[in-house]
Formats: structure tokens, sequence, C-alpha cells
């Protein structure tokens, strides 16, 4: 019997201190078993302490960039084909989320990119006029000067929908000089492991300054453990679950919830000519297919302008066989019973209303691995079952897609635009207001920019707290000073 994997990575703790629980992933031959630590409360929360303090000792000394050069250093081994850290990576992870391993090799690549230094030091910059805040206190705009404090200790807790996706509230942590402490999803625990043990070979005494970790879903006690030691609490997941762990978190500690989103994506007719239309449906495709819309980030709905050399149904075609083509190359990984049963609900639902519907058609046989649902007049906006089920509709103007958007202005996130340029700044006033916060080309839905306001919030100033020193403590102290001339 194969051994399994061990995660997590535990400061202080030796593996035979440890109840390990196991998770299994896959079947007969691919099936792949991976150990978790589960901690007891008392631990989990000694762990905390031991970060916390490791973080004031080490981090808190280091300048911001040399934290970067640090985080550079391992993605730039993650990128090297032959890095032991990238081959146990791409041998792990598309065993354990079910993703084709072509698709998660070239996923991770482009993901990983946005962590090489250039774009964490621009990542910096968008958020802070002057990054050396985080190092000692600047001057500020006003008088006086400020500084920036990130939390002694951050608590993570990650969703498993995507690979790799904790390595960004990770590396924000670092960048604020915080102690971390990472929930693993029980998804995909391997990412965050491999990273934090990465991390800690490319600079030892980082080793102490982080913790990865597992509780089963649910477990009030070991959440209350480490809640108890955090000055701030990072959660990903669905609503139920950033609801769920909120209760837990004193009104006194700062609480980030990231939940479930929808992304939409909008075609104008200037992207529908027969040269453009091709290749924009290539890039929609892409879109939907890739991470198979588990992102908040995914598109579940296309609207589609009319008036274009080809038509919103013509583009819906495009689209389809697109779909087809990408399952050829990147086969969808294999559903739950949940996930096939809502796909197919989708679908049925879409069926019947193109019975009574001559302006509705579904796209693609019952049983292909993809879906497309077709409507001559813009469906209400909603998710779809996922798993590359996508809906296409056709409007005479972008414009009137807005109000569709109006009831879900709590969930919304990304909007794909392939429109003119002054289309584009017509429309992102427009989409703003009625709550997108991203705005990109399709084919970039699912791979933000370095430095992206996720659902239109700040990566690191949220994190931090500012310190001031005013203008007049600084009059104060010069008056006190030995060089102060007495007043007469």
């Amino acid at each position: 019997m194969t051994t399994p994997w061990i995660a997590g990575h535990l400061p202080g703790l030796a593996e035979s201190d440890v109840q390990w629980h196991t998770l299994a992933f896959g079947d007969g031959a691919q099936r792949i078993e991976v150990s978790v630590p589960a901690l007891q409360p008392q631990q989990l929360r000694a762990l905390a302490q031991r970060v916390r303090a490791a973080a004031r000792r080490e981090l808190r000394s280091m300048r911001v960039s040399d934290i970067i050069a640090i985080v550079d250093a391992a993605i730039h081994r993650l990128l090297d084909p032959s890095d032991p850290y990238r081959l146990e990576a791409l041998r792990l992870l598309p065993a354990v989320s079910g993703y084709d391993a072509e698709m998660v090799r070239l996923g991770l690549d482009g993901y990983l990119q946005r962590f090489r230094a250039p774009q964490l030091h621009r990542f910096l910059a968008e958020d802070f006029a002057n990054p050396k805040v985080l190092d000692e206190f600047q001057p500020a705009v006003k008088g006086g000067a400020v500084r920036a404090f990130g939390p002694d200790l951050l608590l993570h807790s990650w969703a498993g929908n995507v690979p790799a996706l904790p390595l960004w509230s990770l590396v924000c942590g670092l960048l604020v000089k915080a102690g971390n402490v990472g929930k693993l999803p029980s998804a995909e625990p391997v990412f965050a492991t491999l990273f934090a043990r990465l991390l800690a070979e490319v600079h030892p005494p980082l080793a102490e300054c982080l913790a990865v970790t597992w509780w089963k879903g649910g477990d009030a006690a070991s959440a209350a453990a480490v809640i108890a030691e955090a000055d701030t609490v990072l959660a990903y997941g669905g609503n139920d679950v950033i609801a769920q762990l909120r209760e837990q978190v004193p009104v006194t500690t700062r609480f980030l919830g990231y939940g479930h989103k929808l992304g939409v994506g909008l075609v104008g007719r200037a992207a529908l000519d027969t040269q453009r239309a091709p290749v924009t449906a290539r890039l929609a495709a892409h879109d939907v297919a890739r991470y198979e819309q588990q992102g908040c980030y995914s598109p579940h709905h296309f609207y589609v302008q009319r008036g274009g050399k080809v038509s919103p149904r013509d583009f819906a075609h495009y689209l389809a066989a697109e779909l087809g083509n990408l399952q050829r190359r990147f086969p969808r990984r294999a559903l739950a019973l949940e996930e096939s049963a809502a796909i197919a609900g989708w679908r049925q639902s879409a069926e019947l209303q193109s019975f009574s519907d001559d302006g509705m058609e579904v796209l693609g046989p019952a049983d292909a691995a993809w879906s497309v649902a077709y409507s001559d007049r813009a469906q209400p906006l909603g998710p779809t079952g996922g798993g590359r089920s996508i809906s296409v509709n056709a409007v005479d103007a972008l414009d009137d897609v807005v109000p569709l958007f109006a009831p879900h202005a709590r969930f919304l996130q990304t909007v794909g635009l392939a429109a003119e340029p002054r289309e584009l700044h017509r429309l992102a006033d427009a989409l703003g207001q009625a709550g997108v916060t991203r705005i990109c080309a399709l084919g970039a839905m699912t791979s933000p920019e370095a430095g992206w306001h996720h659902d239109g919030r700040f990566n690191l100033l949220d994190l931090v707290r500012m310190v001031e020193i005013e203008a007049s403590a600084e009059r104060a102290a010069d008056a006190l000073a030995p060089y102060a001339q007495e007043q007469p």
C-alpha cells in the first residue's frame, strides 16, 4: 500500500506529536492519499503563538524588498521545469484536483508569473503611494509621518476549488510582515504545503513565521483556538462557509471574507465579423473551460450583441465547437455526483424551455462534457450548472444587459468584455455602478493581473493598520530638543 503524502508545515512539532487524518483522491491506480495534520485545540493555540512570536522577531526587521526577493526566488524555482518542488506540484495537483494535467501546468505557469519580483513591486505600488511605509515611518503629505503595520497573526481559511489559490493571500500576509497560519482545504491540501516548505528552504528564518495546518470544516473548537490568537481572519469559500466563520470571529478582530461571485462576458458587434468572431469564441471558451468554472471570476453567461456580420446564434455555435476542441485537448475532470446532478438539472431546464421557445437552442450532445444554451432573448443572470455549461444570450445593445445585474450586485465581480474603445469606457462606468469590480478582456477572465482589487478591495491596505505621528507631535518634540531656543 502506498505511503500517504504528508501535508502541512508545523514549526516546533514533530510528526510523532501529531494526529493525522487521511484524505483520499482518485480511484484505483490513480488513487492518492494525503495525510493532513489534525491538531488538538491546545496544539493549534501554541502553534499560533509560536508563529506570531517568530514573525515579530524575524519578519518585522526585514525590508519589504527583501521579502519580495525571497518570494521571487521561491517562485523562480516553481517555474523551473527541473526543480523537485515543481515536479512534485505537477505530479500531485492533477491527481488531487482532478483537473487535466496539461491544464494545471499551463494554469500554474501563468499564475506563478504574477508573483515574480516586478509584479510584486507593482502590487505594493497599487496599494501604497510609498511602499517604504511598511519598513519605517515616512513623511505624510499633510505633515507628520506615517507607517503601516500588518497583523501580528493572520489566519487564512483557504478554499480548494482552484489549485494554488492559497498563494495569493499567503504572499499578501508576508508582504505586510504578518505571522501566518493557514487552514488547508480538504479539496486541495498540496500547494500551500509545498510553498511553505520551499520558502523555509529558500530562507530558513521564515520557517518559523508561518504554519500550514488543517481541521475539519465545522470544527468550532479548533477554529476558535486559532481565532483567539489572530488579529485578522481572511477567508475564502462558499457564502455559507464564510457566514459560519464570521460568526466565530470577535468584533475586535478584523474579518475579510471572499465568497461566491458571478462572472459574465459581453461581446459587442465589433468583435463579430468573420475574422474576429472565431478568435473571440476561442478566448471565451478558454474562460469557460479553465478550472471548470470553479473560480469566482469564471463566466456563466455571455451576452452577445446583434448587428455584427456573425449573429449571436452563430457565435454560440462557434463557442460550442471551441468547447468541443478544448475537451479533446483538456478533458473535463471527473465530476462529483452533486456536480453532475446540477449540470443535468440546468441542461434539462434549458431543453424544456426550448420545446416551447423557438428562440432557444441547446447545443452539444446530452452526454458531452460541455453544454451551450442559446437564447434569442436575454435570460436573467444566475449561475449555470458549472462544469463547462454556459448560457449565450442575444441582445440589441450591451447596455440592455446592465439592468439584469441590479438584483445580483452583491455577487458581481468580473466582466469579460469584447468591445471597441468608446464602448469599453462608456460601459465600464455603467458596469461599475451596477456592482462589477473587474473588467478585463475575454480570455483573461480567470487570470487577474498582479495587484488587482479583489472584489473591489485593497489586498494589502485592508490588512494593515496605519500609525501616524501628527505634525503637532513633531513640533512639540522640536520644542523639547537640546537645540531649542527658550522663548522670551
